[in-house]
């Protein structure tokens, strides 16, 4: 009874308009109450225990520093540098600069850690020249939307650091390895519709009359950016920091050249970047926190056990839940950002992981694709939200082409679901 009114409540306040965060803090709450009434305080201790339990965690130190490099992202001058040289490397014409922006979306995955931010550094270098060059607006935003979703994949990963923490037993360099293969091979995903909807079309045509920047120059400039994922990365796993420090490394070295390599960031911007670096900060921390309240209500009312035990009388095999799995979560990651799909859903998943004997690396992975097929599908795309609004066009507009990147991108998640060892192989070859 206390479960239903739980998850229910939960539903209702959602629908109602509360953000999710309280919906879940709220119907946790209650629940708490209801089950506690003979305890001193209703059991409302229990709440701020959770609450804390929720944000307690050591890799979560890693959070607030990824927010930070984002927040410093676009303001760094990377993105601009990065575009340059990707254009030297891949030369000009009809339908490569599609692929300039889904390149250097995935090399500058290793720098961002949000794929908003992402977006935004992207769009405002990208829009403009690819408008110039006979690009649709609507079709410049589609690219950029969808090739920052694979921001999430490629380290440093806010959604690896989340899936870290709520799912016990899994290292976080271990996922981040995981990510790198997946990553890639979703960018060539996102390649091949890009380039063949450019050639179909004939769009692009005025692209191959702007000069082709010089190959040395442009190398020389993008070099402090190039770097900086092999610093990170290769730092892990040399041992020189932990992932939490490889974040606060990533803050500092991306603040660092825009203050003194390129010298896009003054000194006064500070104060913007980390109060916005903070107050992101917060929230995520807090909706956290407010989910912990939720996953011990889940826990301790056992929800999950009839959830397990329906699975397992169902006589559904390990491959076809999983496909199930997987689409029940696109369908609710069109509606709800990925942070919120990974606090509500990933304790009812884990007993579903022990249960089907699924790795849980390779499962974050297969998750984690999940929730960046939908940062660019409508109608809640965060990435494409944002490069929209840069585009200047609305989201209906990116329906005629979003629909082939999706297409494309979920091939490169079956991919993954057929072959494990494309997220597996990595890290056991780095001993992970």
């Amino acid at each position: 009874m206390i479960g239903a009114i739980l998850l229910l409540g939960f539903v209702f306040l959602m629908l109602a308009g509360v953000p999710i965060g309280i919906a879940m803090g709220v119907s946790g709450t209650i629940a708490v109450v209801m089950t506690g009434l003979e305890m001193p305080w209703f059991g409302l201790f229990t709440v701020q225990q959770n609450f804390e339990a929720g944000i307690g965690k050591y890799p979560l130190l890693a959070l607030p520093m990824f927010v930070l490099v984002g927040a410093a992202f676009d303001r760094s001058g990377v993105a601009q540098r990065m575009v340059n040289f990707a254009t030297a490397v891949l030369g000009r014409g009809p339908g490569m600069l599609p692929i300039v922006v889904i390149v250097v979306a995935m090399i500058l995955g290793g720098i961002s850690g949000s794929g908003a931010a992402l977006a935004a550094a992207i769009g405002s270098v990208m829009v403009g020249a690819m408008t110039k060059a006979g690009y649709p607006r609507a079709f410049s935003a589609t690219v950029i939307g969808s090739a920052t979703a694979t921001d999430i994949l490629i380290p440093p990963s806010l959604a690896f650091v989340i899936y870290s923490i709520l799912v016990p037993g899994v290292s976080l360099p271990e996922l981040f390895a995981a990510g790198m293969v997946p990553g890639v091979l979703a960018g060539l995903a996102l390649i091949v519709p890009a380039w063949w909807i450019s050639r179909r079309h004939g769009f692009g045509k005025a692209e191959s009359q702007e000069p082709r920047p010089p190959f040395w120059k442009s190398l020389r400039e993008a070099s402090w950016g190039l770097v900086t994922p092999v610093l990170i990365l290769g730092g892990m796993r040399a041992g020189w920091f932990t992932p939490t420090e490889a974040a606060v490394v990533a803050a500092v070295y991306v603040l660092g050249l825009g203050l003194f390599i390129h010298r896009t960031i003054g000194w006064r911007d500070l104060y913007d970047i980390f109060s916005e670096a903070a107050v992101v900060s917060a929230v995520i921390l807090v909706i956290l926190g407010l989910a912990g309240i939720f996953a011990y209500c889940i826990q301790t009312l056992g929800i999950v056990d009839p959830i397990v035990a329906w699975f397992s009388e169902s006589g559904w095999n390990s491959l076809f839940t999983l496909i199930v799995v997987l689409v029940v979560l696109k369908l609710v990651g069109m509606f709800l950002d990925g942070v919120s799909v990974f606090m509500v859903f990933l304790p009812l998943l884990v007993p579903l992981i022990k249960l089907f004997g699924w790795d849980p690396v390779w499962f974050g992975v297969l998750v984690t694709m999940v929730i960046a097929l939908g940062q660019f599908t409508p109608p809640l795309a965060v990435n494409l939200l944002v490069a929209c609004r840069l585009s200047q066009v609305a989201v209906e507009e990116t329906l005629p082409w979003v629909g082939w990147f999706f297409l494309s991108f979920a091939m490169a998640i079956a991919a993954v679901v057929c072959w494990p060892g494309l997220a597996l192989w990595l890290p056991k070859a780095v001993g992970y």
